[in-house]
């Protein structure tokens, strides 16, 4: 399974792109931003932390926010053996792949610089390229709730950096908002 395999196409910055494969690059790039060294591990961790994301459908897990919970957590434990499956394959160390797996599940944010890194980047992709589009799915409540637990696992220099992310006015402002709230 590859992230060029994800049937869903994004539109940015002009351009249609394969949603997953756009996202691990980006997410790549993150990191390096936020990451004076990063690791192989965390750098393997951000091309692969959302491999095959589209096989397993929010739809199939119930409404609501029990639900949700269920289907995040299924999707890091997915997304962490199939990159652990693929690196195995490829004859990487075991503890460079059981590294990498814990980078994926991101279980201990704010006491593992790479779980945390590989967060903002996820976090920051998710600003730059899905925020607009969510929210105009969304009412204004939702939506600050929505900014509020994404700002709540980003670290102080990714909060910054979502500052300075070219976005609609109306969303810089409520970002403005969930930082200042």
């Amino acid at each position: 399974m590859r992230n060029a395999d994800d049937p869903h196409v994004l539109r940015h910055h002009g351009h249609d792109r394969i949603k997953e494969q756009l996202h691990a690059e980006m997410v790549t790039d993150w990191v390096w931003k936020l990451t004076e060294a990063p690791g192989e591990a965390l750098l393997l961790a951000a091309r692969a932390h959302h491999i095959g994301r589209w096989t397993i459908p929010r739809e199939d897990y119930p409404t609501g926010r029990a639900g949700y919970h269920r289907w995040r957590l299924a999707l890091k434990e997915f997304h962490a053996a199939e990159a652990g499956a693929i690196l195995e394959r490829e004859g990487y160390e075991p503890a460079t792949v059981a590294r990498v797996r814990e980078i994926i599940r991101r279980g201990n944010l704010k006491s593992d610089a790479d779980q945390q890194a590989l967060e903002d980047a996820i976090c920051l992709t998710f600003i730059e390229t899905q925020l607009a589009t969510v929210a105009t799915r969304l009412n204004e409540a939702k939506l600050r709730e929505i900014l509020r637990k994404t700002m709540a696992k980003m670290s102080k220099a990714a909060i910054e950096q979502a500052g300075h992310l070219h976005l609609p006015h109306e969303i810089r402002v409520l970002i403005g908002e969930s930082v200042a709230g």
